[in-house]
């Protein structure tokens, strides 16, 4: 018979399986799906095969990281379908979490912990990677599973994931630049929010790296640049001319994914979130999702 200690350490594992999906997924959404999916297969088992799993957050844990190998074939195929550019869904500082408001209350269980592991640089990095090696290197580089665990979860041998999980690392180690310091970063998003908010397009293209890559995410449901902005002075101009089309739009210091980004909102509600890739004391990368259905924890 399932105790209430046995209910009780089963839903404990329910903030891991969030934590898990979300970096596997790049979507709050889906991983929401996931842990339900998963956690109705646990309950689908009878009580004695239930009371025959040794482990029931390693159970857990392996079907959910199933559910989002399978998901992640899928998605690939969707995202092609997907109007504009797709970025990860982009999450609000734990103060922020569910409500949308700062300060406001939060199921602990519902967190994802925010950490490097989930910078909006670190997921869109992920994205380039193939479902098994994504699922490789997450469990293993950030969940510090052994690869014979992880080589029953993906279906390959421990020395085939651990080739996945090296090529994976070395994809990352590749595509990210030197990030500056949290703090460094803040100073230099609230620069480019300063100048921005002046429509000061000499100091915007002095905050912006050369090489410079502004992506919109609209998702096919509002007005977004389809294409990337590439370079300090067209980056520029595109973010000057928006404000003299749209009246009205107020820029908030936020944290997203756990770094320094901004929260953009007109009349009153929140439009559009940017995230940052910082190098330095230049702004290399510019994530903004304005798709609203990815902008959920973001809205009251």
């Amino acid at each position: 018979m399932t105790t209430e200690d046995d209910l009780g350490a089963i839903m404990g594992e329910r903030r891991q399986l969030i934590n898990l999906a979300y970096r596997l997924l790049g979507s709050l959404a889906d991983a929401e799906d996931v842990v339900q999916e998963t956690y109705a297969r646990w309950y689908s088992l009878s009580r004695e095969q239930q009371a025959a799993i040794d482990s029931p957050g390693g159970w857990l844990t392996t079907v959910a990281s199933r559910v989002c190998l399978d998901l992640l074939g899928s998605a690939r195929a969707r995202r092609e379908r997907y109007v504009g550019e797709w970025i990860p869904e982009p999450l609000p500082d734990r103060t922020e979490w569910i409500t949308g408001r700062p300060g406001g209350a939060v199921d602990p269980a519902d967190r994802v912990t925010l950490d490097e592991s989930v910078s909006m640089a670190f997921l869109v990095v992920l994205e380039a990677m193939t479902p098994a090696e994504r699922v490789a290197f997450v469990l293993h580089d950030v969940f510090r599973y052994p690869f014979a665990e992880v080589a029953e979860i993906v279906g390959r041998t421990p020395v085939a994931c651990r080739q996945l999980a090296s090529s994976a690392r070395r994809r990352v180690r590749d595509s990210q630049a030197p990030a500056a310091p949290p703090a460094g970063s803040a100073e230099v998003v609230r620069h480019f929010k300063e100048a921005w908010e002046a429509n000061d397009l000499r100091a915007l293209i002095g905050l912006l790296d050369p090489d410079a890559l502004a992506t919109a995410d609209g998702g096919g449901l509002v007005t977004a640049r389809l294409d990337p902005v590439e370079g300090a002075e067209p980056v520029a101009r595109y973010l000057v001319d928006l404000t003299s089309r749209v009246a009205g739009l107020t820029l908030l210091e936020r944290t997203v994914n756990g770094q320094p980004g901004l929260a953009v909102q007109h009349e009153g509600l929140v439009v559009a979130v940017m995230a940052f890739g910082v190098a330095g004391d230049r702004i290399r990368h510019i994530w903004a999702v304005r798709n609203p259905e990815k902008l959920r924890p973001w809205t009251t």
